[in-house]
């Protein structure tokens, strides 16, 4: 595919190398025993593989399947595989830290909580401004002292930076930063259970059982485990990667088009919290470049109609109940579908009925408020 880097556009096409690389975060990866680490875990569970049949028969696909985080250890997303992994790697080598630090939009923090008190260490958390009261309360439940920055995502990230350093706490942080990517790395190691687990199911070998993958993005470092696992688990023979990201967030994708990281111009405004990031993961963004096929930024009212779309489903296809950024890998795939703008996207990637595709649920209905005033609208 060719490069197309429109500085206008909703949509970057990349022409991605198929290399994991060497470097610290790469190698990290390779090394992850994450998911022995999860199995010995109280409660742990493999997360739900839905298939959509009748989804898949609307949408002209040949099959759509969906992995539904909302069950992971009862904290309703995937981020506690990152934040217990990096933590008891943590504790593997420090075993006397006490606080752990970290920002959060607000699945993470409640990770790094909740993965706190198993170890039974504290947590600080800091959220940005804006960070609805339901996901400041969640994490308050696991135990965590939670505090409000007058800021966005990243200049939070900064303040947690800055208050670990002066209070001796440890930073769990899943965005990385030039001499700051090892803990991230492992976070990201900690995602890898999450793919493994289907490995008995659409995860074949020697090729997968999937034509493509929809990601979505924050920082970047959630797809960019997934490209290092699908590259070493199958090279030139992967499955295409799509990164979905809100409008207004478009860090990955608006760094594709300047060819670097960069932090993203838009405003910040977004029901998709989760992907509330203005700039890439240092650690990510190798990974990024060498396995997205493509990336795309897209209105919150296709996130919207992805909730409604899976909370309602159609004949005998089950009910899903995913959250803002949850549900925005099928959103990308119903903006690619029906906008004309995405036209080169579905010519790019082929998209056609025989086509099998995969999303990641991230999260369930984390601010339960917000998800009944979109299901019901």
């Amino acid at each position: 595919m060719e490069a197309t880097p429109k500085s206008d556009s909703a949509f970057y096409i990349n022409n991605p190398t198929n290399l994991i690389g060497k470097n610290l975060t790469a190698s990290i990866l390779k090394k992850s025993n994450a998911r022995a680490f999860h199995v010995s875990l109280p409660n742990y569970t493999p997360t739900p593989l839905v298939h959509l049949p009748q989804l898949s028969k609307i949408y002209g696909v040949g099959n759509i399947y969906l992995k539904d985080e909302s069950f992971r250890f009862g904290l309703n997303a995937f981020k506690s595989l990152g934040a217990s992994y990096a933590i008891n790697e943590i504790l593997d080598h420090s075993p006397h830290v006490k606080t752990f630090c970290t920002a959060t939009d607000g699945n993470h923090g409640r990770a790094v909580a909740w993965s706190a008190a198993f170890f039974n260490k504290e947590a600080v958390v800091y959220v940005p401004k804006g960070t609805t009261a339901q996901r400041i309360k969640a994490i308050e439940d696991e135990g965590a002292h939670v505090e409000e920055i007058n800021g966005n995502y990243d200049e939070t990230c900064t303040h947690a930076k800055e208050m670990s350093v002066k209070n001796g706490w440890e930073l769990v942080q899943d965005a990385a930063w030039p001499n700051y990517e090892e803990i991230p790395a492992k976070i990201m190691a900690g995602y890898f259970t999450m793919f493994q687990e289907m490995e008995d199911s659409i995860h074949t070998l020697p090729k997968p059982k999937i034509d493509m993958v929809f990601l979505q993005a924050g920082v970047g470092s959630f797809p960019a485990a997934g490209i290092a696992y699908y590259l070493e688990r199958y090279g030139v023979d992967r499955p295409k990667i799509v990164i979905v990201e809100p409008k207004e967030a478009d860090a990955v994708l608006y760094s594709f088009k300047q060819g670097k990281i960069a932090t993203s111009p838009g405003n910040g405004k977004t029901i998709m919290a989760g992907l509330n990031c203005g700039t890439p993961s240092l650690g990510a963004w190798e990974l990024l470049k060498s396995g997205v096929d493509a990336a795309i930024k897209i209105d919150d009212t296709y996130a919207e109609q992805a909730m409604r779309t899976l909370y309602f489903p159609n004949g005998s296809d089950p009910k899903v109940i995913s959250g803002e950024s949850g549900a925005s890998g099928l959103a990308g795939l119903m903006a690619i579908l029906q906008e004309n703008e995405f036209a080169p996207i579905r010519t790019a990637l082929a998209i056609n009925e025989d086509t099998n595709i995969l999303l990641i649920s991230t999260e369930g209905a984390t601010d339960i408020d917000m998800f009944n005033t979109i299901v019901t609208s």
